[in-house]
């Protein structure tokens, strides 16, 4: 039964990664073609083109880097080094 549930969650991991992943370049891709047609609209080199990726790319990894840091301290919380500390913290009060 433990591997069962260890193979649906590293299918899950996976499929949480692929996902991630596609949002990231889904993302780029949107705002690169928006910044490409408004350039080819206002006739000028590939300045919004340009911004609108790396303006994408910041957001794209700043979303990322505080979901995976919400996600290791829900990780540790449940650590039973953590669970113990923490019951053993809140019964002093």
């Amino acid at each position: 039964m433990d591997l069962l549930r260890e193979n649906r969650l590293l299918n899950r991991g996976f499929g949480d990664t692929l996902n991630k992943g596609f949002e990231f370049i889904v993302a780029m891709a949107v705002l690169g073609a928006a910044g490409y047609g408004l350039d080819q609209l206002f006739g000028i080199g590939p300045v919004l083109f340009v911004a609108f990726m790396v303006l994408a790319f910041i957001g794209q990894t700043a979303r990322l880097w505080y979901a995976y840091e919400a996600a290791m301290k829900r990780h540790e919380s449940q650590l039973p080094s953590r669970a113990s500390q923490a019951r053993s913290e809140g019964g002093e009060s």
